[in-house]
């Protein structure tokens, strides 16, 4: 299974082409990048040709992008409120749209094939207005935007009542999203129903992965082993999903310790999880 970083792990840097250099040199085979304006500004065509121009040299594809969760360079420290696709406020609804399609439209210098989008804010409550309404209009529309730049669409499953798998999967096969996957976030799955319930409902739309630990009460985004997932049935679902998603790292900065050591550790212990199933 081809083994990625998301830059998550070094979110409240700015990216560059050292730190690239270094997610290559520890065997990553591709990357996700985190569209934080602060770590990676899609705004900045200084920052996006520079990012772009090792992308092109290094032979190590990036194969997402992970939408902002705000617009601003300093996670709404300032008071900025985050971006919801789900809101009902329709003006508010429609800069969070704005912005996420700035980011998608680094796709014209860096080739990306998935954008992973979130439904509504941590914990955010469930109702058939925000989902069936404002969430399913924006999915559309950032589907329209994404598609002719070669770029789709994946949801993640995250804890709130709007993002559920099983909402997930509703959403999608209602309004008949044939071209929307899934992201499957294991350290979510955890968290909320287990990872064998959600993987269950999501299985046959899952096209990427975050892949983290925690210990089942907080998001912790610890390494694999660091938790109390059980890796070696969680690596057998993941190998019999229809199309086998990349395994995608998204690691907390203050539990990451030694990346490059950290990263071929875990590498090699989940690709021996499961195997013989």
């Amino acid at each position: 299974m081809l083994k990625a970083i998301s830059s998550y792990v070094q979110v409240k840097e700015r990216l560059h082409p050292g730190m690239l250099d270094a997610y290559a040199r520890m065997g990553a085979q591709a990357i996700e990048i985190f569209a934080a304006r602060g770590h990676f500004d899609y705004t900045n065509r200084q920052h996006v040709r520079e990012t772009a121009n090792w992308f092109k040299t290094s032979g190590v594809p990036l194969s997402s992008l992970h939408a902002p969760m705000f617009a601003d360079s300093d996670w709404g420290r300032d008071g900025t409120p985050p971006l919801n696709i789900a809101s009902l406020d329709k003006k508010a609804r429609i800069l969070a749209m704005d912005e996420i399609k700035r980011a998608i439209e680094v796709a014209e210098q860096i080739p990306f094939r998935f954008l992973i989008q979130h439904i509504g804010l941590p914990n955010e409550s469930f109702s058939e207005h925000k989902f069936f309404d404002a969430a399913t209009a924006s999915i559309e529309h950032l589907h329209a935007f994404a598609k002719p730049l070669g770029v789709r669409v994946l949801l993640e499953n995250i804890p709130n009542e709007l993002s559920t798998p099983e909402r997930l999967h509703e959403l999608v096969t209602t309004a008949h999203f044939d071209d929307i996957g899934f992201c499957f976030d294991i350290g979510h799955a955890h968290i909320e129903q287990g990872v064998e319930a959600a993987f269950a409902v999501m299985k046959d739309r899952i096209r990427s992965t975050h892949i983290h630990d925690n210990d089942k009460q907080r998001d912790a985004h610890l390494w694999p082993g660091d938790g109390s997932i059980d890796w070696n049935e969680a690596m057998k679902l993941l190998r019999s999903a229809p199309l086998v998603p990349p395994l995608v790292f998204e690691i907390e900065a203050e539990t990451a310790g030694n990346l490059e050591e950290k990263f071929g550790e875990v590498a090699r212990k989940l690709e021996g999880a499961g195997a013989s199933a």
